[in-house]
């Protein structure tokens, strides 16, 4: 599951570009030279090293595009072991790239690691909330937020100068991303399908059942096994909708715009940004630059232990209060940073603050912001409506992910120290509407998420035959009584 490694990749563009960038482009003029004897243009690198920048968020793209299809044909499970090969091939051709003297290598290999990642984003999160019990549900799915931010923090490592940030060694960087992807080809085969896919989609009950068996680890899952016929009762005539059909959807409206807004305000809240000024603000404090490789552990750091913690409160406090004081807290400190930027010329220990304000910014996008947005899209939505809404919230991830990299350093040259005002407004209105429309979903089943808007929706009352299905549904205990086996003993 911790083929994340990548997944962040511009999230850390700041400090790809101070530390293997220099390097990187240093192999194009020499692969240049070598090819028309002659020192590149300094054009050329540029547009160059920007293709292999931003190429990752358009491979990125191509796989949340597809995502949908291939789970509709492998499942959950077939889906992330064929995606373990795209992961394999990436891997190679970065590491090889430098050998073969061929920079078109990195620029194909940084593709397809982003089809790695668009896949991995929505078929890791949908497999993680349909296999987890609905009381561990969110912790479960934090697990995904918790692997980047590792990822990110092993990146920072494994790039510092003593082990492979030097000229001679950073392409070997790149191949430590195919550990992850090895690791799950070798676990994963173990591990036993999505029961809800395959007892909704997949008609195999027998299957189901011995996959509850296993994930539970309890041999009477009856409970679990209803509580799936319930909602596939409640959905009339099962089938996997496409994403105009979800598009059109009056009855899950609210729920689509919810997973846009959320999935927006994710990569338009300015953490991507942040690495603009990391390394400036450190030297404006006195850094040496032989230092900065080191003091940067500190925000891959904090990212993992606010992304732990996150996943150890979030089914005490809630994913809603979680995301609103995450965006909150942003905001807050986007707007400190913009004051102390602008004293940071007349005060010696301005920098200091700004660089806490940086921390805390950190910190706060990954209490809640990093990972509960992957969580939603896969609650709000019942099974058939799951695969296409995953396409869509990909999709706007991965274009906001181009949209700030390829605007923000206009808004910065623009606005200067003021651009951080930008991300203040969208982290205060992503809040404004969470706390407004968003229900929590905490320890709550698919069917009662998906009811909780059925009044912003405006959608009527169940009908009578499907109040008769889920009278079918409740069953007498041992006492006589009236029992909704759905919501009183299933742990999903």
């Amino acid at each position: 599951m911790g083929k994340q490694n990548d997944d962040q990749a511009d999230h850390e563009m700041g400090n790809f570009e101070e530390n293997s960038g220099k390097y990187i482009k240093a192999f194009y003029n020499k692969t240049w030279m070598e090819r028309y004897g002659e020192h590149i243009p300094a054009e050329t690198v540029t547009l160059l090293w920007s293709i292999t920048v931003s190429i990752f968020s358009i491979g990125g793209l191509i796989g949340a595009l597809s995502v949908s299809f291939i789970i509709k044909a492998l499942g959950r499970k077939g889906t992330l072991l064929l995606n373990n090969g795209f992961a394999v091939i990436a891997a190679l051709l970065l590491s090889l790239g430098e050998k073969s003297s061929s920079f078109e290598m990195l620029i194909i290999g940084r593709l397809i690691m982003g089809v790695d990642s668009g896949i991995a984003l929505s078929a890791l999160p949908m497999y993680l909330g349909e296999i987890s019990p609905r009381h561990i549900r969110g912790s479960i799915g934090q697990f995904n937020s918790i692997l980047i931010c590792l990822g990110v923090f092993a990146g920072q490592v494994l790039g510092l100068p003593e082990l492979l940030g030097q000229e001679s060694r950073w392409n070997f960087l790149f191949s430590f991303l195919a550990l992850p992807a090895v690791l799950q080809l070798c676990v994963l085969p173990f591990l036993p399908e999505s029961p809800r896919y395959l007892l909704m989609e997949k008609r195999d009950e027998a299957g189901a059942e011995k996959a509850f068996q296993r994930f539970l680890g309890k041999k009477d899952v009856s409970q679990e096994l209803e509580e799936v016929h319930a909602e596939a009762r409640a959905q009339d005539n099962l089938h996997i909708v496409s994403v105009l059909q979800l598009l059109k959807n009056p009855a899950v409206r609210w729920q689509l715009i919810t997973i846009i807004v959320t999935m927006a305000c994710y990569q338009l809240c300015g953490l991507n940004a942040i690495w603009y000024y990391t390394n400036g603000i450190l030297r404006e404090a006195g850094f040496a630059d032989n230092l900065l490789p080191y003091i940067t552990l500190s925000t891959g750091a904090i990212e993992t232990l606010a992304a732990i913690t996150s996943g150890l409160v979030i089914e005490r406090i809630g994913r809603k209060p979680l995301l609103i004081f995450g965006f909150s807290s942003m905001a807050v400190f986007f707007s400190l940073l913009t004051v102390f930027l602008n004293f940071q010329d007349s005060v010696s220990w301005m920098p200091y603050l700004s660089y806490i304000c940086i921390l805390a910014v950190i910190a706060s996008f990954c209490s809640g912001p990093g990972g509960i947005p992957f969580i939603l899209t896969g609650e709000l939505f019942e099974q058939s409506y799951r695969p296409a809404a995953f396409m869509i919230a990909g999709t706007v991830n991965w274009l906001s992910n181009f949209t700030v990299g390829l605007l923000f350093p206009f808004i910065q040259e623009l606005l200067q120290a003021f651009a951080f005002l930008v991300f203040v407004g969208v982290c205060t209105l992503g809040s404004i509407y969470l706390y407004v429309v968003l229900p929590e979903t905490k320890n709550k089943t698919f069917m009662d998420i998906s009811q909780s808007f059925a009044k912003i929706n405006k959608m009527p009352n169940p009908s009578l035959g499907q109040e008769m299905e889920l009278v079918l549904s409740i069953k007498p205990d041992t006492n006589g009584k009236a029992q909704d086996v759905t919501k009183t003993e299933s742990s999903f």
